[in-house]
């Protein structure tokens, strides 16, 4: 009788660890190009802290996917992580969805997807456009332009998956620039980390991304969150997108292309902020 009670008491433990974990808060971060999960450790950890569900995907090819990114060639390839994992996600489950960088292509093309499993949408420092790469103002916009450290190929270290003569298909910024452009003002343990994790990243992909508006995408509230010394996404290109396509809210942070290091405290609480502002807690 005591071992049968024991084992009942156990899955109704169970149980409401489920019901519990259910009903918090779920964040899903999404890196930039060349990054992966591992980019959110301290937000993550912050979050799990504070009682918040976190998810921090890699996306094809990244972090520690197996896929060589060399072999990346369209967006939907690149993003399928993702959109595998909403995919999965029980109908009425919502998740707050955060890209950095080239991660908001991944968190626009979602949401155009999924807009009913969005509950806010939040761009860091990112690309922010309706329907992807679709105008030579929306390159210009939000493309990187790292011009002023040099030539592509001072600046960049290439992968050539179509050939010689085709253009790079994967590249990642070279090691001895990577702190200068990407993380001047983080902790040098932090771009040193960086340094041993980038991979390259499926360029080629990333200027296929194109969406078709998905009804009832523009309902997703969306928050920007603008990077005031950034390098990479510089500001007049941040606030170019803010203004074609302008978002409920707007946030500057005082750090480089890359808060989750340099500003971590910062970037957690305007997450929790908006959130909130939602009727989201944990």
């Amino acid at each position: 009788m005591g071992e049968e009670h024991f084992v009942e008491t156990e899955k109704m433990k169970n149980v409401q660890e489920k019901i519990e974990e259910s009903s918090k808060t779920h964040f899903v971060l999404v890196h930039g190009i060349s990054g992966g999960g591992w980019c959110w450790y301290k937000i993550k950890s912050l979050m799990e802290i504070s009682g918040y569900k976190v998810t921090c995907l890699d996306l094809k090819g990244a972090g520690i996917h197996p896929a060589d990114p060399t072999t990346i060639l369209t967006f939907d390839d690149y993003n399928e992580p993702l959109i595998d994992f909403l995919s999965s996600l029980p109908e009425n489950e919502q998740v707050i969805l955060v890209g950095h960088s080239a991660g908001g292509l991944s968190v626009t093309d979602a949401t155009h997807r999924f807009p009913k499993k969005v509950r806010l949408a939040v761009y860091i420092a990112a690309t922010m456009l309706r329907n992807g790469f679709v105008t030579e103002q929306d390159v210009i916009d939000g493309a990187p332009d790292l011009s002023e450290f040099g030539e592509p190929i001072d600046v960049y270290d290439m992968w050539f998956g179509l050939g010689p003569e085709q253009p790079p298909t994967s590249a990642v910024i070279t090691k001895s620039l990577q702190r200068k452009i990407a993380y001047q003002m983080s902790p040098l343990e932090d771009s040193t980390l960086a340094a041993m994790l980038l991979r390259p990243g499926p360029i080629q992909a990333l200027k296929s991304a194109l969406f078709k508006e998905g009804e009832g995408a523009e309902e997703v509230p969306r928050i920007y969150i603008r990077t005031a010394y950034d390098r990479v996404v510089k500001p007049e290109k941040q606030d170019a997108m803010i203004k074609k396509w302008p978002p409920q809210n707007v946030y500057t942070l005082e750090s480089d292309h890359s808060p989750f290091f340099s500003a971590p405290f910062l970037l957690f609480g305007l997450l929790i902020k908006t959130a909130t502002s939602l009727g989201c807690s944990e």
